[in-house]
């Protein structure tokens, strides 16, 4: 068995791992429990209920923090030279077509998201094995393939992110950093947590959310009282 370090042992005495903390109190614990020299990512995840395999079972959805992700975001703007303009305008960081293409088959994916207009699709599509593993590939229903590739850039830079559940049900999303204030932290986490609680499929039964949790980059998981949330945002 490894043995456990000074900070580790300082984080133990500040928590219980067993505990359901309530999500205002768990977001304020991450600055307690959290040892990195570095601004960490804050990480949200949810146990769902679902069986992702059934069509009628995968949730999906998108959402703008409050207080965006912390993070710079690279936009890639794939669109016709008629929309280049509107995309540079709002802050996309590479704009084009044809080159880009050629690029990303070449193994270029030094990006975080892409955008296009429906109209370069057939182009875009074709570069599926290389964009689809990474979580690249431009999808209409996170907004990411529209006419309107200026809102679509400046939503993304804004704090837009879009969420999946996995195979094991369970969705996770960075919903900021620990320079956050206690408050920016669980603004971001609520408005996740009740977006999530809003796609519940109408055929499930049983449970839908069944647990969540909140932790920064190599801090242990804060536990998060998921009945005391929805019941208060309920009222």
């Amino acid at each position: 068995m490894s043995k456990i370090t000074k900070n580790q042992k300082e984080v133990k005495a500040k928590y219980d791992h067993s505990k359901l903390y309530t999500l205002s109190e768990a977001c304020a614990l991450l600055k307690e429990i959290s040892y990195t020299k570095f601004d960490s990512t804050v990480e949200l995840s949810c146990n769902l209920g679902v069986d992702p395999r059934k069509a009628n079972q995968m949730i999906r959805g998108v959402v703008t923090l409050p207080n965006g992700t912390g993070k710079v975001v690279r936009v890639l703007a794939l669109c016709t030279p008629d929309k280049e303009q509107e995309a540079k305008a709002a802050g996309a960081d590479y704009v084009g077509l044809d080159d880009y293409v050629e690029k990303i088959k070449g193994g270029w994916t030094d990006i975080d998201v892409i955008v296009c207009t429906p109209s370069v699709m057939a182009k875009v599509g074709a570069l599926g094995r290389i964009l689809g593993p990474r979580g690249l590939m431009p999808n209409p229903k996170t907004g990411t393939v529209t006419m309107e590739i200026g809102n679509a850039v400046r939503d993304v830079k804004g704090g837009k992110i879009d969420f999946k559940v996995d195979k094991a049900g369970i969705v996770h999303c960075g919903i900021g950093k620990l320079s956050f204030t206690p408050e920016q932290i669980y603004q971001n986490a609520a408005e996740v947590l009740n977006a999530i609680s809003k796609l519940k499929p109408q055929a499930l039964k049983g449970t839908y959310m069944k647990s969540a949790a909140i932790c920064t980059t190599m801090s242990p998981g804060v536990k998060v009282d998921l009945k005391a949330f929805l019941n208060n945002v309920e009222k």
